[in-house]
């Protein structure tokens, strides 16, 4: 009995081990990983509908598992999975058929904006450290695009600022630095006081003095400040919306001495060793003051033809801007008779409010004509992110900017941005003007000097009242 009871133990020891070599085998074949695999690529949204649905097809290999079996020709099932061997079987269709569901997926890379061939975007969002912090977060908002432009201004309070103060620059220095394909654009005004409401005549008497080379030595300081911060090669904004009203570097008093200076300027940056300054010519779009090409100052010293698009006048369709006299179109057009690249370093919403047909008709305009460079304004009533009160707008940028295809069907929630941003001017003033804080209450005020108070945003002061004899 011993020696059958031995044997009878070992055929039920043969059965188990043959079972458990099955299980092993099944649990280690293309269904279980491609089923692990959907678990792993549903975990993470995708950011297009193309990735998950390239990925659910994987399971669709683990079918010639069944299809194999080099079990069914020998029906007793220890033998065929015994030889694990055989999954090669599946592996054989596997590699052909694997780069054929993924295929769709592919083109939804390139079409993202952080492509490094794909045309320079990015966004005015503050200019000081604010700016550059945000930068990254709106790529975050935007699905991971990587924004490549930095957009920032110098104030045009007084002329030590135009210069590009120490500290101003530097953190926009080396986030572009960080690197290769960045782009960092300064608007550079041309003249101090540059929003104080300065007359025609005065205004006049300035730009002559400027074109006779009078304040030659500010625009030195600042060519030797970039070189020195190992930014040579940024565009400058500079005069920008000449041919408007609201700035002191205007041209319509003396458009001849305004080219003259612009000349001057440029001419005295370029002398500095180091440099590869790229300058862009900026009027705002349609005649405004004064016909735009009347203020053009020569091929030699323009390198972008650049232009400040709002969605203004109320009313005004995107066909009248495209076709309005000096508008859109005639910009396009008067680059290319030029030989000039375009740029768009402001635009946005405005006197017609949450315009989502503008939205989506402007970059249209812009994906059609290749702008070197475009930043939109954002902050209100302009923007997408910053601004809250575009809600319909801001789904149309996000879509489009995120590489999506269709429009959202429900605008997407807006993030509020890690800190408030501040109240803004309209896009006809400078975004840099200087907030005026004054002491209130029972509070005495600390004179730090202006160049601290500049830096902190207002006067600081201590109160009498922190502290009393009761405590």
């Amino acid at each position: 009995m011993a020696p059958q009871q031995r044997r009878a133990r070992s055929r039920r020891l043969a059965v188990v081990a043959a079972a458990v070599a099955a299980s092993a085998a099944l649990a280690s074949g293309p269904g279980f990983a491609a089923g692990a695999g959907v678990v792993r690529v549903a975990d993470p949204p995708a950011p297009t509908p193309t990735v998950p649905t390239a990925a659910m097809t994987l399971p669709a290999p683990a079918e010639p598992d069944p299809v194999v079996p080099a079990p069914s020709a020998t029906p007793e099932a220890p033998a065929a999975p015994e030889a694990p061997v055989t999954p090669e079987a599946p592996v054989t269709p596997e590699a052909p058929l694997i780069p054929t569901p993924s295929v769709p997926s592919v083109p939804s890379v390139p079409s993202v904006p952080s492509a490094k061939d794909a045309p320079a975007f990015g966004a005015y969002l503050d200019y000081g450290a604010q700016g550059v912090a945000r930068i990254a977060e709106l790529g975050e908002w935007l699905g991971g695009a990587e924004l490549r432009v930095g957009h920032t201004y110098l104030p045009g309070d007084r002329w030590h600022n135009i210069e590009g103060p120490p500290g101003f620059l530097d953190l926009w220095a080396d986030w572009r630095l960080e690197k290769d394909d960045r782009m960092l654009v300064l608007n550079v005004p041309m003249m101090e006081r540059n929003e104080e409401g300065v007359s025609d005549d005065e205004v006049r008497g300035l730009l002559r003095e400027g074109a006779a080379g009078e304040f030659d030595h500010h625009f030195s300081a600042l060519a030797e400040r970039l070189v020195a911060l190992k930014v040579p090669d940024t565009v400058i904004v500079l005069g920008w919306e000449m041919n408007g009203i609201t700035y002191t570097h205007r041209c319509g008093p003396d458009p001849e001495a305004w080219k003259k200076y612009w000349n001057r300027i440029v001419s005295t940056m370029r002398s500095v060793p180091g440099q590869k300054f790229r300058f862009d010519f900026t009027p705002t779009r349609g005649k405004d003051a004064v016909p735009w090409t009347e203020c053009y100052p020569g091929d030699d010293t323009v390198d972008i033809l650049g232009m400040d698009s709002y969605d203004q006048p109320t009313g005004l369709s995107f066909d009248e801007q495209v076709n309005e006299p000096y508008g859109l179109q005639a910009h396009v057009d008067f680059a290319k008779s030029h030989g000039k690249p375009i740029s768009y370093p402001e635009w946005g919403l405005f006197r017609n409010g949450d315009n989502a047909e503008y939205m989506r008709r402007m970059i249209a305009w812009m994906d059609e004509h290749k702008p070197l460079y475009n930043t939109v304004t954002d902050y209100c009533p302009h923007g997408v992110w910053q601004c809250g009160q575009n809600p319909e707008s801001s789904a149309v940028y996000r879509s489009l900017l995120s590489g999506r295809i269709d429009e959202p069907s429900t605008p997407p929630t807006i993030p509020a941005p890690s800190v408030d941003p501040p109240v803004e001017p309209s896009p006809s003033t400078d975004p840099t003007t200087e907030p005026s804080t004054e002491p209130t209450g029972k509070c005495t005020p600390l004179d730090l000097g202006e160049w601290v108070e500049y830096w902190i945003g207002g006067k600081l002061c201590f109160r009498l009242d922190w502290w009393s004899g009761d405590q």
